[in-house]
């Protein structure tokens, strides 16, 4: 069974193995296996020199923000998810190949997610947060003007609804498997992650705030030709790994899903995963301390960051391999 303890780790909504159905699981790799194509094919086209690096940057990124939790009323913590702010500078497409290195390397390194629901989580966390905060990011920005005010307002509402449509996503899929019943999960896990959804909110407007301010020209539709300059990629990367060093102050509090899983009854049909490598974002070695989260964070930040720069460089290969051919 899935074990309860101190929460250093990001579980929003990371789907164990166990909540859903093996059907239902297996339909989730399906779907997900054919969306990632197609985000390989997209995007080979779409990436150029500036946009190769900052897939690793942002996906290191995403993945240290998300071991920030954050205490939400109620004895419940949210995070960072990101698939909005990505899209948002990179576009949908390159969005889904970040999110999933994300998403795979948390389930694959951490055991955070289950393997076998690994598909699902993939959808709900990249996919889903990708399309939705890009498009509604879009058109607000498009019917409200391009000011201040409507970025503001374009970030935080379309990184709220990501967070909303990925919640009740999961709860469809619970439902599906027969885990809990739709009257009862999706009441519960909207309501959580309404809250939760403000904090993405929050967060993405910061950080386009940050970005519009600093390299407006990083910003999907606005990137200029030519490389991103090395120094930004650097500085992205020691930020994002000295994010690590805040996870130790991460909210204790349950996440949204597992809050929602133990309030309404079905948290111990999750499972532990049949292999450890570094559980709970901790080094076994270096036992459930504080600097085993930092050491564990920044190991995950820096592979994390390799795996976003190789898979952006193949797709960048292949569309050079293509045009030579041509």
């Amino acid at each position: 069974m899935m074990h309860v303890g101190v929460l250093l780790a990001p579980r929003q909504l990371h789907i164990p193995d166990g909540f859903l159905s093996v059907p239902v699981a297996v339909a989730g790799w399906v779907l997900t296996v054919l969306v990632v194509a197609l985000a390989l094919r997209k995007t080979r086209d779409q990436l150029g020199e500036r946009q190769v690096p900052l897939m690793g940057v942002l996906a290191a990124a995403v993945f240290a923000g998300q071991m920030l939790n954050f205490t939400i009323p109620g004895g419940t913590s949210g995070h960072l998810l990101g698939g909005a702010l990505v899209a948002v500078i990179l576009g949908p497409w390159a969005a889904v190949l970040v999110m999933t290195a994300v998403v795979a390397i948390q389930a694959l390194l951490f055991q955070d997610g289950g393997l076998l629901v690994l598909g699902f989580n993939i959808i709900n966390m990249g996919v889903l947060t990708a399309f939705t905060g890009y498009f509604v990011y879009g058109f607000l920005k498009a019917t409200s003007g391009d000011n201040r005010r409507s970025l503001f307002v374009a970030g935080f509402v379309g990184g709220w609804l990501s967070v909303m449509v990925g919640a009740i996503a999961t709860a469809v899929e619970l439902a599906v498997s027969g885990t809990s019943p739709l009257g009862i999960a999706l009441p519960a896990m909207a309501g959580v992650h309404a809250l939760i959804g403000v904090g993405e909110g929050l967060l993405t407007v910061f950080a386009l705030s940050f970005i519009t301010t600093t390299r407006p020209d990083l910003v999907v539709g606005e990137a200029a030709p030519g490389k991103a300059s090395a120094r930004w990629v650097w500085i992205g990367l020691v930020v994002a790994l000295a994010l690590t060093l805040l996870a130790p102050l991460a909210s204790p509090y349950a996440d949204g899903l597992e809050s929602v899983a133990e309030r309404t009854g079905f948290l111990d049909a999750g499972l532990d995963a049949p292999y450890q490598i570094l559980p709970d974002y901790t080094v076994p070695f270096l036992g459930e301390t504080g600097l085993s989260t930092i050491v564990a964070g920044m190991i995950g930040t820096l592979v994390v960051f390799l795996v976003g720069w190789l898979v952006a460089r193949v797709v960048r290969s292949r569309r050079a391999a293509a045009s030579s051919s041509g």
